[in-house]
């Protein structure tokens, strides 16, 4: 598979662009620091800045599938960043997109109608990232293109333990964490199985 992986020097997109050489796919990035990469051999590296088309556009040549594990970073990079990556995606014909988002974005438990950031369920100060992450669920849920959102909840780094829950649109019960590790598996499965199209889908222990 021709796999083009945004933010791939991050936690989880270093984790997944390391299964994704593993198992011999295709891979590129886009990355604004090459240095940071975990992996140089046997990739396409592009140093550019995803907020550049140009850059996207080169990165995703042939590209079946984009992986965006991009961060917030108090930025607004995610909004700015996913009307470009839904340009390219129509003019390079690619048609499917895994994105690795936040479990404030499902829906509540405690609150229906709202989402789990807006409920008595979130434990953040601050809405900032869920509001992000949020805008680019609704680019992707207007567009044309087959989505997943994987959105994980508390997030420290880690290894993979190999067992976790994933519900669709909601946090699993009591969840209240997930590695890194087992996150970025859980986006390669994705990648490679397409259970969850046009789907949020929590994880957690």
């Amino acid at each position: 598979m021709n796999v083009c992986i945004l933010g791939a020097t991050g936690r989880v997109g270093s984790k997944v662009l390391i299964q994704a050489v593993r198992d011999h796919h295709n891979v590129s990035v886009l990355v604004r620091s090459p240095e940071k990469l975990s992996i140089k051999d046997g990739i396409t590296i592009v140093e550019g800045n995803v907020l550049n088309e140009d850059d996207v556009m080169k990165a995703s040549e042939g590209a079946d599938v984009m992986i965006s594990a991009l961060g917030t970073d108090k930025t607004t990079t995610l909004s700015e960043s996913t009307p470009i990556l839904l340009s390219v995606m129509k003019k390079q014909g690619i048609k499917r997109i895994i994105t690795v988002g936040t479990a404030g974005i499902l829906n509540s438990r405690t609150d229906p109608g709202v989402y789990r950031f807006e409920s008595s369920e979130s434990k953040r100060k601050t809405t900032r990232a869920a509001k992000e992450h949020l805008a680019v669920y609704e680019m992707l849920n207007k567009s044309q293109v087959e989505w997943t959102i994987i959105c994980p909840t508390y997030l420290p780094e880690g290894d993979a333990r190999g067992s976790y829950r994933v519900e669709e649109d909601y946090l699993p019960e009591d969840g209240k964490e997930i590695s890194t590790g087992d996150t970025a598996n859980f986006v390669y499965q994705e990648l490679l199985e397409k259970n969850h199209l046009l789907k949020r889908v929590g994880i957690a222990y």
